[in-house]
């Protein structure tokens, strides 16, 4: 049976999300794909979608609709492969108790305002150029260890070659075990 992999998009959702179908292409042979759409999950619906106005809805209430709906939708232990704002509820919904066997977050954004760290296994992944990335301080404090690509912005999980990268490394996890 194929291991459980929910993907959580970043704060575009499906709008700008088109990169998001080449995780799937590398992943849906191996892994039963679950998909959430950032803004559906945390009740976004800004009459002007500019970046701001997207941001502020998910700061204002957003993020915390939308771990609050992650909690009630997924209850069986899952592989979670979440991108940016993404990734940020994917993390908050762990530390409240979310099943997760492990999570792949790419530049999620507000995990540097936590003081804690979920009991999943984490691979966390940032640009060198991310302005949103944790500081080392951070890693050190909570015990998160990351990633930094070099040359690389907080939309690196939008790029081919990182999206091929980490698709590999998820299809590792599952192909040992199969081994």
């Amino acid at each position: 049976m194929a291991e459980r992999l929910v993907v959580i998009s970043d704060m575009w959702g499906t709008k700008r999300g088109l990169w998001i179908a080449s995780y799937f292409g590398y992943l849906q042979q191996y892994y039963d794909i679950v998909f959430y759409d950032c803004q559906q999950l945390g009740d976004i619906d800004v009459p002007v979608s500019t970046e701001e106005n997207v941001h502020k809805a998910f700061v204002e209430g957003g993020i915390d609709t939308a771990v609050a709906h992650l909690l009630k939708k997924e209850s069986v232990p899952s592989h979670y492969l979440a991108f940016s704002t993404g990734g940020t509820i994917a993390y908050k919904a762990a530390l409240k108790g979310l099943p997760m066997k492990s999570l792949t977050a790419i530049s999620a954004t507000r995990i540097r305002m936590e003081d804690q760290k979920p009991k999943a296994t984490l691979n966390l992944i940032y640009g060198e150029l991310d302005e949103f990335k944790p500081t080392a301080k951070w890693s050190k404090k909570i015990g998160v260890d990351f990633a930094v690509v070099p040359n690389f912005g907080h939309h690196l999980y939008s790029d081919e070659k990182i999206i091929s990268q980490v698709s590999l490394e998820l299809l590792e996890q599952v192909t040992k075990k199969a081994v």
